[in-house]
């Protein structure tokens, strides 16, 4: 399967006959159901809206929909929303979840607490980036969950973004290890971990993937940048993901990527039992409609 684009995403996952279900928790708030109307429309996902019913009418009729098109469990309270939202996950009937309106800290507090809603690893936040300066999609990870990972962090950052990328059916991603040089420096500590990481990968303790590093990201996005300084890797210019050393250089990279670049994004939380959606309300609409589309497609093969 060739993924170039959000739109390749949109397109296979209107082509299952089986939709992805989300629980979208507190969902009386205009902005997460405008997405989730059009996603759902557009036969991405088949939502559950659990939240204050009267409040969830009430918008979807300033919207022109109609409620009774939708499945609405009556929740007053933010936490009954959580545990109704979980307990959907952990009976199978709910294949992702989406953040409504609450805060982000209540939302991932209430699965990371929760022993029956992790994987097992860590959870991390991965972000995909589509844009006309680069010929197909490509991820960043973790600029917004873990803040000064370790190696073993790391690679649990590394192993969570490869299992997306199977689920979205790319069987050997490309892993860009990033760091300011190419050449391991014990002075720099990323490029002593990415140097690890890709002997892990070498020696079959990372499988799946393709991992090189330390890499900069000219060499690792431009094809043309790794020709002229005579670096020869099957990742430069091709990197499916690009592994960030902390949260502070994948913070700026992906604003970088959003603000001046004007890429679009998509973005999903991984590492618990199922994917979560976790927008900001500032975001913009098609980021939120790309990110429901993308947890749709990685849900079901998750």
């Amino acid at each position: 399967m060739s993924i170039k684009c959000f739109k390749d995403l949109v397109d296979s996952v209107q082509k299952r006959e089986k939709k992805t279900r989300v629980a979208v928790v507190a969902a009386q708030d205009e902005h997460t159901l405008d997405s989730v109307v059009q996603a759902t429309k557009d036969q991405l996902i088949v939502p559950i809206l659990i939240g204050d019913e009267s409040k969830i009418k009430a918008i979807f009729e300033s919207m022109g929909q109609r409620a009774e098109d939708y499945d609405i469990v009556n929740e007053q309270e933010i936490d009954d929303c959580l545990q109704v939202a979980i307990g959907l996950v952990k009976d199978g009937k709910a294949d992702a979840m989406m953040k409504g309106k609450l805060e982000t800290g209540q939302f991932m507090k209430s699965v990371v607490k929760d022993p029956d809603m992790k994987k097992g690893g860590l959870i991390s936040l991965m972000g995909f980036y589509e844009t006309d300066k680069y010929h197909k999609l490509f991820a960043v990870s973790d600029m917004g969950m873990n803040t000064y990972p370790d190696l073993e962090g790391k690679k649990k950052i590394l192993l969570n973004a490869v299992n997306v990328f199977h689920a979205i059916g790319i069987e050997n991603p490309k892993v860009a290890v990033m760091a300011a040089v190419e050449k391991v420096n014990p002075k720099m500590p990323e490029t002593v971990d990415a140097g690890q990481l890709k002997q892990m990968n070498q020696t079959g303790e990372i499988r799946g993937c393709i991992v090189e590093g330390p890499i900069s990201f000219d060499l690792a996005t431009s094809k043309e940048a790794a020709d002229v300084k005579g670096y020869e890797s099957p990742v430069a210019g091709d990197a499916d993901l690009l592994l960030v050393p902390d949260i502070v250089s994948g913070n700026i990279l992906v604003k970088c990527l959003t603000g001046i670049a004007g890429a679009s994004t998509a973005g999903i939380i991984i590492g618990a039992r199922v994917p979560l959606i976790v927008t900001s309300r500032s975001a913009e609409a098609s980021d939120k409609y790309n990110s429901i589309a993308l947890t749709a497609f990685v849900g079901q093969n998750y």
